[in-house]
């Protein structure tokens, strides 16, 4: 059984040896994700080099997603590196102090507006929500609070407002070195974090065309901000990110497994793609295997229709990441066995507004509703697949396109498999010429079988994006 969801990987000092590298993408890696939060611009380079040449060497195709850090509001550095805050204490955020002046009374924050956008009565939330402040007052850039709930709290730990309305813009200056960077390196993916709006995205991808990227943009949501503004969002991304840490820190626990749901919901009916992150086999970046309660985790984010699943520490600085790609796989093919396959697009009640997409959406419709074995999708973008990866179904989707940076696009898209094919001249002139050579390519790797029936979708139109307007119903025959 072909795995559907696909897994997101991050890279780190754990994951970036050849050898490593390989298991990995043999085990089932399909999208490696640089952190730009760590690391520098070389080791980014270095660490680019190997997995391109460590998926060469498996004869697969592995997309790149470069995670941009954002405006993350940190607490500056103490004298003595950390401090144990009690509930009860008095203690201070000021944007003005020395930057390794913090100690038990108070503590520089990054954020020099962080007095503007807070009021006497709200909760500030530290350390990824486990250290509380109750804001008492506020004194030019001086923010008194109460310790609600205590803890340690050490050098650069995050900020939270719970309910939002942080004002520090989605992009900073480090971000916009990293677009550059991430144009240089080829990146297929480049996600934006604390997205407030579709504007945010609007500046990321201008940006990142005019260094030269060609990739899609991500759209990390994160903030409360981004839910409510979340139409905007799918509208302006390519790709949704359900960030759960710093969200379920700013909105509360209690909702987020309702706010995950609904987010691919609509991610998917706008025909984007969603990718669901943060802590979901978090125990294994110490432990061989992982607990039940994130395999329940990661087999409801499939159920519910999320494209990929992401790990984070566990692949970048675990003791296990090989073992943590081969888990998340083994619980995606075993929550995608209980789906209902088959079934028929919802898509078909809305008014299509290109040929490629009525195409796709037939296709899909006429497969769940024949003995169809595969679906292959002749594809210069690959839009006509991502548009039938929208549609439930356990049929195959074969992506055949001669560009290697769509190939690693489709890596993403859920039951969506790339296979690089190139188109000449003569296929225009002889269709069963080309109709052989793609079930050549197809039975050489095993995908499909003699006698089996497949759809294929083209385009009269060799080279133009976006020119699929013809789906041809075949039964695949052994090379003459």
């Amino acid at each position: 059984m072909l795995r559907r969801t696909k897994i997101v990987a991050t890279l780190g000092p754990a994951s970036e040896r050849p050898k490593t590298l390989r298991k990995m993408i043999k085990s089932g890696l399909d999208v490696a994700r640089l952190n730009f939060s760590h690391g520098s611009a070389d080791e980014h380079r270095q660490r680019t080099r190997r997995l391109r040449k460590a998926a060469e060497d498996c004869g697969r195709d592995v997309g790149l997603l470069g995670d941009l850090q954002g405006p993350k509001i940190r607490v500056m550095r103490f004298k003595r590196g950390s401090v144990r805050l009690s509930s009860g204490d008095a203690f201070f955020l000021d944007s003005t102090l020395g930057l390794n002046d913090g100690s038990g009374k108070g503590v520089g924050v990054a954020l020099e507006t962080l007095h503007r956008d807070v009021s006497p009565g709200d909760t500030l939330l530290l350390n990824d929500g486990l250290i509380s402040l109750h804001v008492d007052s506020i004194d030019g850039t001086r923010i008194h609070t109460t310790v609600v709930d205590g803890g340690i709290l050490s050098d650069h730990k995050g900020i939270n407002l719970k309910g939002g309305g942080l004002s520090a813009p989605a992009l900073t200056n480090v971000d916009r070195e990293n677009i550059k960077l991430a144009a240089e390196l080829g990146i297929d993916f480049l996600a934006v974090s604390f997205v407030r709006s579709g504007d945010d995205i609007e500046e990321a991808r201008r940006l990142f065309e005019q260094a030269g990227g060609t990739g899609q943009i991500v759209a990390k949501i994160e903030r409360t901000e981004a839910v409510e503004n979340i139409d905007s969002i799918i509208a302006a991304a390519d790709v949704v990110m359900v960030a759960r840490g710093d969200l379920g820190v700013e909105m509360g626990y209690a909702g987020l497994t309702g706010i995950q749901k609904g987010l691919i919901r609509k991610t998917r009916k706008a025909h984007k793609i969603v990718i669901t992150a943060t802590q979901m086999m978090e125990s294994m970046i110490e432990n061989p295997i992982p607990t039940r309660a994130e395999v329940s985790d990661v087999a409801n984010a499939v159920i519910d229709g999320t494209d990929a699943v992401m790990l984070s520490g566990e692949t970048a600085v675990g003791n296990h990441p090989n073992k943590a790609i081969k888990a998340m796989a083994s619980v995606c093919i075993g929550a995608e066995k209980y789906q209902l396959p088959h079934a028929s697009p919802q898509h078909v009640r809305d008014d299509f507004s290109r040929v490629d997409q009525a195409i796709a959406m037939a296709t899909m419709y006429t497969a769940n509703h024949l003995s169809v074995k595969a679906i292959i999708a002749m594809t210069e973008s690959g839009s006509t697949a991502r548009w039938m990866s929208r549609v439930r179904s356990d049929i195959p989707i074969y992506a055949l396109t001669p560009h290697a940076a769509t190939s690693r696009r489709v890596c993403l898209y859920r039951g969506v498999y790339p296979v690089e094919f190139d188109i000449d001249a003569s296929h225009a002139i002889d269709l069963g010429k080309l109709y052989q050579e793609i079930f050549n390519a197809l039975l050489r790797d095993g995908l499909v079988r003699p006698a089996d029936l497949v759809i294929i979708t083209k385009g009269d139109l060799t080279g133009v994006t976006g020119s699929t307007n013809a789906m041809k119903i075949l039964t695949v025959t052994e090379p003459a």
